[in-house]
Parts: structure tokens; sequence; C-alpha cells
């Protein structure tokens, strides 16, 4: 579903198909609402997105073919959580999870924290 021409992120989820896929999606969208209050909410590049005002985009989320995908596109914070990272399957800044009920919400919580908790560069 990359590539969505959806208005809004209510109009994203509405496009997917599978109901666990949902879920997850929704519960990373809440996640993201909850941790990044002084962002904006905004579809980007045909998916959700969110960017401090003004700012280029720090945060998305897509629901692709084979996986979900999470993006990191701040380097900083992907470096502070090398470690954690480490173990997961990651392309750049993007970390794929291939099944909805083993997406590791705790991390993605905490890298939300990390990127609430200050600007940084995005690439």
């Amino acid at each position: 579903m990359a590539g969505s021409h959806a208005e809004d992120v209510d109009g994203y989820l509405a496009e997917v198909a599978d109901p666990d896929r949902v879920t997850a999606l929704v519960r990373i969208r809440e996640l993201c609402l909850t941790r990044l209050g002084d962002h904006e909410e905004v579809m980007a590049y045909g998916m959700p997105a969110y960017r401090r005002p003004g700012g280029e985009p720090e945060i998305a989320f897509a629901n692709q073919k084979q996986y979900i995908s999470f993006y990191l596109m701040r380097p900083d914070v992907r470096e502070a959580f090398g470690e954690r990272l480490a173990d997961q399957d990651m392309g750049k800044g993007c970390l794929r999870f291939r099944r909805a009920e083993r997406i590791d919400f705790a991390l993605v919580e905490d890298l939300l924290k990390a990127v609430a908790a200050g600007p940084g560069e995005s690439c």
C-alpha cells in the first residue's frame, strides 16, 4: 500500500484490508499522537508522518505488502538505540515488522520518546 493517495491518516487506515494490521497501525498511530504531542500529523510520501511544526517528518509508518514499516528519520536516535535495534529487521532508517502481532511496541514507544525529547536533523 505504499504510495497511498489518501488525504489523511483516517483515509489511509481505511484502505488497509487486514484487520490485524489495522489494529497494529492504529496502535502505532496512538503512540505517535501520545508521545509526539508537539508534532503535526500529516500525510507525506503517501504515508502517515509526524513532524515538528514547519519541519521535515521525523517519524512515519506504512502498511507494505510484506510488512509494516516504521520509519525513524532521525540518525541521532537510531545511533542512540543502536544496541536495541541491532537484532531488528531494519534498513537504513526503516524498521520492518513482518508480523503485526510481533511488533515491539515498547521499542516503538521508547523511540518516540527519544524523538520527542528534542529536535534533531531528519534524513
